[in-house]
């Protein structure tokens, strides 16, 4: 019968990870499903450990091809895969026992193309967000589409994801060879779909590997890795050019906040005689580059670029150990105009490098947490912090206030240390208003206003003070 799902999974020396990544395909809710393993020519014991599982499952299936890269191993698994959806999986990663069942069924219902879901960085054992996907899958978004929903542009993995077979053949959709086949795949994909379901549900473990090969993530600091990573970067610029200009600007803002790191990487550890075709490699990388993504990059970042294109290795090899160092951010100053990343060769003229380069005043944004709440007495005290983030020195004044949409109730603010603030709520000064009130804090320093509301600890929603029946009990936050 045909399987309601076909699973490609490429295989190139992973035995020590293989048995861990095949159990969790065999655990999967949604049963109906096939699992195509590709030996991509492992010479380790990776065909050993997948043919175990094909002769104790029938659901798997085992081929084998000489060495051509996960691309082609991939291709090679479509091309035997049944089922009405498709999946892929790497060897090495692992997939949660509810992530196609999610998946799928979300596709059964929407009619959309494809559906993707969140990840999660697993690194010796350990569960940890994926930087890469944070920002994409924070909310259930049916029938999406990348020029709809530019962040998007973040999704360019193909393994946590379910697609209809029947939009992967009708677009013709293929991997290319190379190391870095998911980016151009799955730029493509976004933009050819009609609808792309967006889930905020965990569908994929994306393993950092810690013994055997290394995966082609982790050589990513290397000559022909980069060379390899900026002939994908240009085939999807090339692709959005033509398809989906209005995206370039956030593909090469992402292309400058991530990618760029490891040519960054590639310069700070090589060997002298590597730095000359790096410097060639980074021209290349950069020409071209939209100008309104180098003009968004914050200051530290246009620090490192402006060494970069100069040549400046040895001073660049400095910058990025002081940003690995700046653990609590790096320090941002008032001048006499403006405010300035502090950062090295702020104050060393010899460089003649611009201030326009160290400029920084778009980067300063207002903190405004509670920490805890309770009553004292009469009075509901709040308590938390009010400051600029990056910048080293309290703030010249902190006023606080509740508001329900209508009316501002002003507070007597109390400092305590350099960021702590402290207020006392009189609940008869809420009387006839909303039932529920947002708190708002005003900073000042050396010229500079920020406003916002107050939010609640690590889990940065927005802090309402719900207060129904006026009672002492129910005045609270709301959870």
């Amino acid at each position: 019968m045909t399987p309601m799902l076909s699973v490609v999974v490429p295989i190139y020396n992973v035995e020590p990870y293989l048995a861990e990544c095949l159990e969790s395909l065999a655990a999967q809710t949604l049963e109906d499903i096939e699992v195509i393993l590709v030996d991509d020519g492992s010479v380790d014991g990776s065909v050993r450990v997948a043919r175990e599982f094909t002769e104790r499952d029938p659901r798997f299936v085992l081929f084998d091809q000489p060495n051509q890269g996960p691309g082609p191993a991939r291709n090679a698994g479509i091309r035997r895969a049944r089922g009405t959806y498709l999946a892929f999986a790497d060897g090495d990663d692992v997939v949660p026992p509810k992530a196609y069942e999610l998946l799928v069924g979300s596709l059964r219902e929407s009619g959309s193309d494809f559906a993707c879901g969140g990840v999660l960085r697993l690194t010796e054992g350990e569960l940890a967000v994926s930087s890469l996907h944070e920002k994409v899958f924070r909310r259930h978004a049916p029938r999406s589409h990348i020029l709809d929903r530019q962040v998007l542009i973040r999704d360019r993995t193909v393994w946590n994801k379910v697609y209809r077979k029947d939009f992967w053949h009708e677009h013709g959709l293929e991997f290319p060879a190379g190391i870095y086949e998911d980016v151009p795949l799955s730029m493509r994909a976004h933009v050819l779909a009609t609808g792309v379901d967006v889930l905020p549900d965990i569908v994929y473990h994306w393993r950092k590997r810690e013994e055997g090969e290394s995966s082609i993530t982790q050589r990513r600091a290397e000559l022909s890795n980069l060379a390899e990573r900026l002939a994908a970067i240009r085939a999807v610029r090339a692709f959005l050019a033509e398809k989906a200009p209005q995206l370039i600007d956030a593909f090469d803002g992402l292309v400058l906040e991530k990618d760029l790191l490891f040519l960054f990487q590639g310069l700070e550890y090589c060997q002298d005689d590597e730095i000359g075709p790096l410097l060639e490699l980074s021209e290349q990388w950069l020409a071209g580059m939209s100008p309104v993504a180098l003009g968004s990059v914050a200051s530290l970042r246009r620090l490192e670029l402006h060494l970069l294109s100069r040549g400046l290795v040895k001073e660049l090899r400095e910058v990025r150990g002081f940003r690995r160092d700046s653990v609590n951010g790096t320090p941002i100053l008032p001048r006499e105009v403006g405010w300035y990343g502090d950062y090295p060769y702020f104050r060393d003229r010899t460089l003649k490098i611009p201030d326009a380069v160290f400029e920084a005043s778009e980067e300063l944004k207002l903190v405004a947490m509670v920490d805890e709440c309770d009553w004292v007495g009469d009075r509901f005290e709040v308590r938390g912090e009010a400051y600029i983030h990056r910048v080293p020195r309290q703030p010249t004044r902190v006023d606080m206030w509740l508001t329900d949409g209508e009316r501002r109730v002003m507070l007597d603010v109390e400092r305590t240390g350099e960021r702590g603030v402290q207020v006392a709520i009189d609940p008869e000064l809420l009387e006839k208003g909303g039932p529920s009130w947002r708190l708002h804090a005003r900073v000042e320093l050396c010229g500079l206003v920020l406003k916002g509301c107050f939010r609640e600890g690590e889990a940065q929603k927005v802090w309402r003070l719900s207060v129904p029946g006026w009672s002492r009990t129910s005045m609270d936050i709301t959870q």
